[in-house]
Formats: structure tokens, sequence, C-alpha cells
């Protein structure tokens, strides 16, 4: 897993202790964005370590526990380790590895693959070419990782460019504008602005946790994580 952070400035209502939204640019929208993407098996992964996963954990601890006399060893794997799209290494920000790493993802080849081209998913499998058993092992390697957003002009990832997005306490994200702004205050009734607060908070990988298994459960994640988590700076 990556150990990266990145920095959010929350925008709260001291009076009522709520996250009104967070101003956020691209590194975090496209990790919100890329949530959506992520097989289910490796969230139930992450997951299950918090112990909330309920019938979901249930389902993947089964297929877990079933040994080869009764599911496909290689159809297991795609299951509990299931690989993620190919584009995920185009995100500049991971804060947990989705790719499949090399330990993960094993393959067999025959003893003469220097003639011969395939791989199987099971040693027991014969080269098509000279007939040996595909016995050798070797291993997927996965993709480079994406340069950063600024070296390469914003590409990569799922939004473009280099704007920054204002994300609501229910994780709802849209274009950051003065405007914008204006009609969220009205929405929420603000009308001091000497009630509204600025914290600037990283996010990590215990973060990133609190952040999934909230999202599950609450309307409010932002609120919920941060203000009733660690505290940010100011």
């Amino acid at each position: 897993m990556g150990i990266g952070k990145v920095s959010l400035k929350l925008v709260i209502d001291r009076s009522k202790r709520t996250v009104l939204f967070a101003e956020a640019g691209k590194d975090f929208v496209d990790f919100l964005f890329h949530i959506l993407a992520l097989p289910v098996g490796q969230l139930i992964h992450l997951l299950m370590e918090t112990g909330v996963m309920g019938s979901l954990g249930n389902l993947y601890g089964s297929v877990d526990k079933l040994n080869n006399a009764f599911i496909e060893s290689s159809k297991k794997d795609s299951l509990l380790k299931p690989k993620a799209p190919a584009f995920f290494h185009e995100i500049p920000f991971l804060l947990f590895d989705t790719s499949p790493s090399s330990d993960s993802t094993r393959y067999y080849r025959c003893s003469t693959s220097v003639h011969c081209s395939y791989v199987a998913l099971h040693p027991s499998a014969k080269c098509p070419v000279c007939h040996i058993s595909m016995a050798h092992i070797c291993y997927l390697v996965k993709p480079p990782a994406g340069k950063p957003a600024a070296e390469s002009g914003g590409k990569g990832g799922f939004v473009l460019g280099e704007a920054m997005y204002m994300v609501m306490d229910d994780l709802a994200v849209e274009p950051m504008s003065t405007i914008s702004s204006i009609t969220l205050l009205k929405k929420f009734n603000v009308e001091e602005i000497g009630h509204l607060e600025e914290k600037v908070v990283d996010l990590g990988m215990d973060e990133v946790i609190k952040l999934l298994t909230t999202s599950f459960h609450s309307e409010k994640v932002l609120t919920d994580v941060f203000l009733r988590g660690k505290r940010g700076r100011s």
C-alpha cells in the first residue's frame, strides 16, 4: 500500500460543528472517482481489517476458506484478489495500491520458454508447442507508476486539468467557483461569515479507511471523519 498523503482545506460552520465542503485538487477527486471503479473483492479485503463489512465480509471469508476440492484454484484468486483496470496506474495519488503485486499474480511456463511464448494459470497445463508441463513459475510485472499531474500537464487520472473542486460533506463533487460557494452558503443558511472556519487536514491511510467505512452509512462523511477524528492544522 502507498504511503502518500494529500491535504484538504475544510470549510466548517463552527456553530453547527459541520463541514460545509472541502476545497480539493485533482489528486483527491481522482482518488474519490477511483473508488467507484475499485473491484469489490479488493474493497472488501481492504475494509475487512476494520470489522465493518458485515455479510459481504462473511461471503469473502467463505471463499477464502474453501479448499481446492470445492473451488477452482485459479478462479479463487480472481474473487479474492481481483485485478484493477489497467488505467489505475495513471492516477497520480493512490493511497492504496490496487495493481497486482509480483507475489500475488502467479503464472507458469514450460522449461523451453525461449522458443515458446505461452503461459498458464496452473502448473498442470501442457505447453501446446513442446508438450512439457508448464511448471516453472513466473510473475506479472506491474506497470510503471504514472507521472504526477504537475509533470504531465494535468493528464492521467479521471478529471482534467488543475482545477479546484468542492467536495461536499456527502462526497458530492462539483467544480469550485465563487458563485457555487455563495450558493452553498445560502443553501445551509449561513448568515454570519464569522461562523465559518477553515481547517487544513491531511488524508493518509488511516483517513482513507475511515472515509470508506463511513461512506457506507453516513451522508456527513467529512464531518464524521475529520471533526470527530484527529485534528487538522488551522
